[in-house]
């Protein structure tokens, strides 16, 4: 939580850019996990109510009058029998107060509040909601049904929510930064204990014991697998073999700011020779984003410019052919790296994807490519700009699935050379992920500590845990 003065400033800058209305921001509540009293913990406050009124508590509604320049907390305070189990907790008022926010109402009070705005026909705006009690919530409050509450949530506030949260203020910067020092912790963790005689699950369970230990816990369920050929591939009972790869996608939560890195290492320690070759090229890929990525510059484009080096290197191992601009033009990269170049980052690790990416990563300028297969996973594309972070996470991929459907079609045919990637269908997949500032003049990597992923450094990073 930072100063009050934040929030304060963060919501009037809101009401400049929404500009009328009235604005009903839902904060989340406990969420069962198999039964009433064993709910998911910690709870998880919904970003955008945390950005404007800073409060983690369930059950809180936030209410910003535009045209009366009034703000409200709505909330019921906890009982005795609650402070028995959970201890004590602020009143709502107190949790108001240090958020800059004048006046607070029971929950229950809110449905004729609601009811008031809609007979004076005013504007009410909120956001798209993801979880089905703010649905119900919504319905019960506005009328709407949740079949139409994504169409009817409001495209101003979306528009105002996505231009402030994009660029990330200084001490946004400085939380990320912290969450990446310790998504150094986690992978550096599964670089030194990885080995043959330990199972996937294993070894994801200590890369989420380091994110439990330093923060609020992960930012999403750690992949940690030998099939990284699979883009979720979540830890399974098997054992980790030699001469495999093995890929960890794993982030944490710290103070409300997330990290997102991936690493793919030798279970064994050493890549094969035909590992290092597919994996200098995702290496290079990964670094040339550092070179060009900066303030007006489309990230599409770095997209792009990234998929032709990929293009010409696999060209080089015989793996693909004919002429690169046709080639990823025709989207036959998207054989290998079938998702984007990289995504927002902040409060979420897909920062604001519930908002719509058409919003977040495009604009009216730069829109998606819904219809070719791999381009269509673009989850940013607009022009980048001083103050946002993004992910920098090319791969390849080697999918057996995949190269059949292809190949028994004919697809890309003139581009893609079958037979030898035929060989190929037991090698799984490689990832280098890291989470990426752009700054005035260029980028930088977020964290103190940048996390072994030079071929040569990193073996000699993992002998470390054998020794």
């Amino acid at each position: 939580m930072f100063d009050r003065n934040t929030y304060i400033q963060r919501r009037a800058e809101l009401k400049k850019l929404v500009g009328e209305g009235v604005i009903v921001l839902f904060g989340n509540n406990e969420a069962p996990c198999n039964y009433p009293a064993n709910s998911y913990s910690p709870m998880r406050q919904d970003s955008s109510f945390l950005y404007y009124f800073g409060q983690h508590r369930d059950g809180l509604v936030g209410v910003i009058d535009i045209d009366n320049d009034k703000e409200c907390l709505f909330g019921d305070d906890i009982d005795v029998e609650d402070i028995v189990w959970m201890g004590f907790t602020p009143s709502v008022a107190d949790l108001a107060a240090e958020v800059g926010v004048a006046d607070t109402a029971p929950l229950s009070s809110l449905r004729s509040v609601c009811c008031d705005m809609i007979a004076a026909k005013r504007t009410i705006h909120f956001l798209p909601p993801y979880r089905h009690d703010t649905k119900i919530e919504i319905m019960d409050l506005l009328g709407i049904h949740p079949s139409q509450q994504k169409e009817a949530a409001s495209l101003q506030l979306i528009k105002a929510v996505v231009k402030m949260r994009s660029t990330k203020e200084p001490q946004e910067i400085e939380a990320i930064d912290r969450a990446c020092d310790v998504g150094y912790a986690m992978h550096t963790t599964a670089q030194l204990c990885i080995s043959p005689d330990k199972t996937e699950r294993m070894v994801g369970g200590m890369v989420d014991g380091m994110a439990r230990a330093l923060s609020s816990g992960v930012s999403f369920a750690t992949i940690l697998t030998q099939h990284g050929e699979i883009m979720h591939g979540n830890p399974s009972d098997a054992m980790l073999e030699a001469g495999r790869l093995a890929l960890c996608d794993a982030g944490c939560e710290l103070n409300d700011y997330c990290s997102d890195n991936t690493r793919t290492m030798p279970v064994s320690g050493k890549f094969t020779q035909r590992q290092l070759e597919i994996y200098s090229i995702v290496e290079a890929c990964h670094d040339y984003v550092l070179e060009v990525a900066k303030p007006g510059v489309r990230y599409m484009d770095v997209h792009f410019a990234v998929c032709r080096m990929m293009t010409d290197r696999l060209k080089e191992l015989g793996l693909m052919k004919g002429d690169t601009e046709e080639a990823v033009r025709a989207g036959a990269h998207a054989m290998f790296l079938p998702h984007g170049l990289g995504h927002m980052m902040g409060m979420d690790v897909h920062d604001m994807e519930g908002l719509g990416q058409i919003y977040v990563g495009f604009d009216d300028e730069t829109r998606p490519n819904l219809e070719q297969f791999g381009t269509n996973c673009l989850r940013m594309g607009r022009r980048l700009e001083e103050g946002f972070v993004v992910t920098d996470e090319p791969g390849i991929y080697f999918i057996p699935a995949l190269i059949d459907q292809w190949k028994a079609e004919g697809h890309c045919k003139e581009f893609i050379n079958f037979e030898k990637l035929e060989t190929y269908k037991d090698f799984g997949g490689i990832r280098i992920e890291d989470d990426v500032l752009i700054t005035k003049d260029g980028c930088r990597f977020m964290g103190s500590k940048r996390i072994p992923y030079h071929p040569q450094e990193l073996e000699a990073f993992m002998e470390k845990g054998k020794n």
